[in-house]
């Protein structure tokens, strides 16, 4: 089924809470946060659609617009098709339904999103951190977070491991310029050049 028969069909059943179709390089929907779970459900269970895998569920930071999109890939593998959903939060207090009740990995997912971007997911059974230590303050790939300076005492400012070391290609060519200049001694044709150009 392509992406536009899928649309049609949730369009057929829900009506305008199905936006229109995005048409980029990965065509996408755009749905209220009040309507994910229900028409997720309907992607994974009606005859025909049987969306079984949610491959992907993570998030993108719009500071300029206040927002945060979530996204959302899921595919058939029994029919071999797909879509992508998108849904629009409020930045400043970012909530969507978990989708954990469809797909047990968005347990997962959703706890990284959680994490990194500072989502709450409704209904979650174990909404805490993944990637960071648990009391970890804000939420690393917001655009506009800064970086602490030190965790427990321990600065995060290092020197770096590669200062002092010099790049091979420059390696290279002080070793040649060197070996030409020993030769030129050696042989005196420096001193020749010299010589004939006076």
């Amino acid at each position: 089924m392509t992406v536009q028969e899928i649309v049609e069909q949730l369009k057929a059943t829900f009506g305008e809470k199905v936006g229109e179709l995005s048409e980029t390089l990965d065509p996408f929907l755009t749905l209220k946060a009040e309507d994910l779970l229900e028409i997720a459900g309907f992607l994974k269970d009606t005859a025909g659609l049987e969306m079984d895998f949610l491959q992907d569920e993570t998030a993108v930071d719009y500071p300029d617009e206040s927002l945060i999109r979530m996204v959302y890939h899921l595919f058939s593998y029994q029919h071999r098709h797909g879509i992508v959903l998108k849904v629009e939060l409020d930045r400043a207090a970012p909530k969507v339904p978990t989708l954990e009740g469809l797909w047990p990995v968005a347990n997962w997912l959703e706890r990284e999103v959680w994490d990194l971007f500072g989502v709450d997911f409704e209904g979650h059974s174990d909404l805490r951190r993944i990637m960071l230590p648990d009391d970890w303050e804000g939420h690393p790939l917001r655009k506009d977070y800064e970086d602490p300076t030190e965790y427990h005492g321990i600065s995060h400012d290092r020197p770096s491991p590669i200062d002092g070391f010099t790049r091979v290609d420059e390696k290279l060519r002080q070793i040649a310029a060197e070996t030409a200049a020993q030769l030129a001694a050696a042989t005196g044709e420096g001193e020749s050049s010299e010589e004939s150009a006076s």
